[in-house]
């Protein structure tokens, strides 16, 4: 009974969280926006500027931060589970960095003949891109057992398709450079409602998919042989989470670019606050929590340096680069207690 009070009070904490960051998002800014002007606006009245402020930039860039994070807490928690690694996530592997390769090289290519590219081929070739830098990542490690050195490969990779990507940004014009740079470096800035809307078609129905796979998560986190006992396809189930973890790194990666740490973060944030690593619970807790993450740092992005707007990968770094080196200090600690 005690759980389940702990469970409900800590959801309804975080879907709270959302929703007053979501309105905080949308009223912050060079032109303030009152909530109850934002009522206004969501009944059809409102100003002409408040009506633009809020339906054509504020409330896309809000909405789409939030799905954002939503993948990434996701993606960083499934292959956390896959690797059996607390610090792994789709920046730190370079899948985030292969899906910002492929895009670049369809962007330099695409932008050369026409100004327009679909939402499609983004999302194509950002799955393709995350996809192989996934599949070097697994090749790795057949032959890496030891955890940091796996961290370290994940990092090396990302740093070759980094060079590569600036490589290839040499031979783009420089109107297309420029773009590629802004997108490169991370951004909520570029998010519009068809792109909202292409995020959400792609990251909720992988949501649904991931909690299905809640009972084999927990049963495979115990080890492979428990989990075949129970009847668990290993293939089937690795499949699905890669799957899974590279379809949502590269739907952020096309539209918003590579973020950083927020996939590491976030999941052993949701396990704190929950005291628990039950699949069922930690996945909807990852996925409100990465949303709040992302909210919260495009804040400081957008707000701190106006008319300039900082990377949001900077800003989740500052953010999320301390958990991450607490968690790597914890188990450490757990590692020698263990010896003494």
């Amino acid at each position: 009974m005690n759980n389940r009070l702990r469970y409900s009070t800590a959801f309804a904490f975080l879907i709270l969280a959302v929703l007053v960051l979501i309105i905080i998002n949308i009223g912050a800014g060079s032109v303030r926006i009152s909530p109850a002007e934002l009522m206004a606006v969501v009944r059809g009245g409102g100003s002409e500027l408040s009506r633009k402020v809020v339906l054509e930039m504020r409330a896309p860039r809000a909405i789409g931060a939030a799905l954002i994070g939503m993948a990434l807490g996701l993606s960083g928690y499934l292959l956390q589970n896959f690797f059996q690694n607390p610090i792994a996530g789709p920046f730190i592997l370079g899948i985030s960095s292969g899906a910002r390769l492929a895009v670049a090289i369809v962007l330099i290519v695409t932008l050369t003949r026409t100004h327009r590219m679909s939402s499609i081929t983004l999302i194509t070739a950002s799955f393709i891109g995350a996809l192989a830098a996934m599949l070097v990542v697994l090749a790795i490690a057949g032959f890496v057992k030891q955890m940091s050195m796996l961290i370290v490969c994940g990092v090396m990779v990302s740093y070759i398709t980094s060079a590569i990507t600036e490589y290839m940004v040499t031979f783009a014009d420089d109107a297309n450079i420029v773009k590629l740079h802004n997108w490169g470096r991370g951004s909520f800035s570029a998010l519009s409602w068809p792109n909202v809307a292409v995020l959400a078609e792609i990251i909720i129905p992988c949501s649904i998919l991931a909690l299905f796979l809640s009972k084999s998560i927990a049963a495979y986190a115990l080890g492979e042989a428990y989990a075949q006992n129970l009847g668990v396809n290993l293939r089937a189930f690795r499949l699905a989470l890669i799957l899974l973890a590279s379809l949502l790194a590269a739907a952020v990666a096309a539209f918003a670019g590579p973020i950083s740490f927020v996939g590491i973060a976030v999941p052993h944030l949701a396990k704190g606050l929950f005291k628990t690593t039950k699949p069922l619970i930690i996945m909807p807790a990852v996925l409100l929590g990465g949303a709040i993450f992302c909210l919260f740092c495009d804040l400081p992005a957008r707000l701190l340096f106006p008319p300039l707007e900082l990377s949001i990968s900077t800003v989740t770094a500052i953010f999320g680069a301390p958990i991450v080196l607490y968690v790597m200090l914890h188990r450490r600690r757990q590692k020698v207690g263990l010896y003494e």
